[in-house]
């Protein structure tokens, strides 16, 4: 089968084996892969693969399942089209994906759609819900609103009841965060977001923050919390290090948590999928919950995926087409 994977920090083409399934996981014949921040890290070799995943490229697909292990879990979904979370693999025309993580594409979502859904998805479910406590009519400041961790958040708040606040580096983005469905957007290219995060919720301040930033946003961060704030960190693209004044957060009783998913078990994962099961997908499945695709790329030009991400004007989720469409 053809992979993508990056051995001198290039992304390259590959022939490699048909993997095997365990007992417990199915074979995904891939259909689109989405495209996600760790994949980039990795690339550039900044990001190593946790142990036992493949070193190909790619967190989330979708496609047909065409084989699996001997477990009833996976046996039940042969034939069936599905999206999945993995460790690595989805940039392929094979991959393999633990029964667990699998979730049903609904007929209102496209495949490149649904390939889009599972990293962000599980990603904000776990930090914006279970971390952050986040619960109808908390306010919400999430960085990167147009990103597609940002995106996703904004279509969870909406659906669940909380006040969307996002930061973005553009009035193009602010505009389109707002379209999308935040209560306030702040262009932090221009403006002062903890000021502005004070002034929409009239000096009360946010409940939960996703921090995606950390370095010197952190203590900002706290600064937009109100009382009893839980400030959730998902990654530090300014630094992994921060200053904090620990009176300030024993006065306010501030909470501060964070969480990475790749690592995690698939008894976790599998643990997020059936929550989202039953609490989101149903949205899905009603054409409530979509994600917001920026750009589809071929397996081919995968490295030109890569590269759109990066442009200062993209929006959402890039996508990989695999060639082999179910």
């Amino acid at each position: 089968m053809m992979a993508a994977i990056a051995p001198e920090q290039e992304l390259v083409l590959v022939e490699r084996p048909v993997p095997e399934p365990g007992p417990n996981d199915v074979l995904v014949r891939v259909a689109a892969a989405g495209v996600n921040r760790p994949d980039i890290l990795q690339s550039r070799g900044l990001y190593p693969p946790p142990p036992g995943a493949p070193d190909i490229l790619g967190l989330e697909l979708a496609g047909e399942v065409v084989g699996g292990g001997a477990g009833a879990a996976a046996q039940a979904l042969i034939g069936q089209r599905v999206c999945a979370l993995v460790a690595g693999g989805a940039y392929a025309e094979y991959c393999v994906a633990p029964a667990g993580t699998c979730l049903p594409i609904p007929t209102a979502l496209s495949l490149v759609e649904a390939a889009a859904m599972p990293e962000t998805l599980f990603t904000v479910w776990v930090n914006l819900f279970e971390r952050g406590f986040a619960a109808d009519g908390d306010r919400v400041l999430v960085h990167g609103g147009t990103s597609g961790i940002g995106t996703m958040a904004i279509a969870l708040g909406r659906l669940f009841g909380l006040q969307m606040i996002v930061t973005c580096g553009s009035d193009e983005k602010c505009a389109a965060a707002l379209k999308l469905g935040a209560h306030a957007a702040i262009n932090y290219t221009t403006q002062d977001f903890v000021e502005e995060v004070h002034r929409f919720t009239d000096r009360r301040g946010v409940d939960v923050v996703i921090d995606m930033v950390g370095g010197d946003y952190v203590p900002r961060n706290l600064a937009c919390l109100a009382e009893d704030g839980r400030h959730v960190s998902i990654a530090h693209q300014r630094g992994a290090k921060a200053e904090v004044a620990i009176t300030d957060m024993m006065r306010r009783r501030l909470s501060l948590t964070g969480s990475t998913l790749r690592p995690r078990t698939v008894e976790f994962k599998t643990m997020v999928a059936d929550e989202i099961a039953r609490t989101v997908w149903p949205y899905a499945e009603g054409g409530r919950l979509r994600p917001l695709i920026d750009s589809v790329f071929p397996l081919t030009e995968a490295a030109a995926a890569h590269a759109r991400m990066d442009a200062p004007d993209h929006m959402g989720k890039t996508v990989l087409e695999v060639s082999q469409t179910p």
